[in-house]
């Protein structure tokens, strides 16, 4: 079992940066895809970027495809969401989540979840 814990969220302007962290302990993080996803009130949680384990595989939603980018770090745990040309659209919390084997875009399959973290992006 694998836990995780998001960092990096805050408020920003529109056309700022932010850089997501995702840390996991309790597993061997290595084995796991990793995606991020995000939820504004009253909507269901969105896929927005996915990498597989070994790294060589990345996925995006389409309105963030070329202003996000995922990567990630085995050796220390953690994969980063690199956050750029942030629009007020992108306001959400931002959540962490793992699965084993293949890559998904549906966050129904994910098996553990982070805590979330805040991105608020003014115009």
């Amino acid at each position: 079992q694998v836990q995780l814990v998001e960092s990096g969220g805050g408020s920003v302007r529109a056309g700022g940066s932010l850089r997501l962290s995702c840390i996991g302990s309790g597993g061997t993080f290595g084995n796991y895809v990793i995606g991020w996803f995000r939820q504004t009130p009253g909507n269901e949680r969105e896929f927005v970027a996915l990498i597989s384990w070994s790294g060589t595989t990345a996925e995006y939603e389409d309105s963030v495809q070329g202003r996000f980018h995922i990567s990630r770090n085995n050796a220390e745990n953690t994969v980063y969401l690199q956050m750029s040309s942030l629009q007020p659209e992108d306001t959400a919390v931002y959540y962490c989540a793992a699965k084993r084997t293949m890559v998904s875009r549906s966050p129904g399959i994910y098996d553990y979840w982070g805590q979330g973290t805040q991105v608020t992006v003014s115009s």
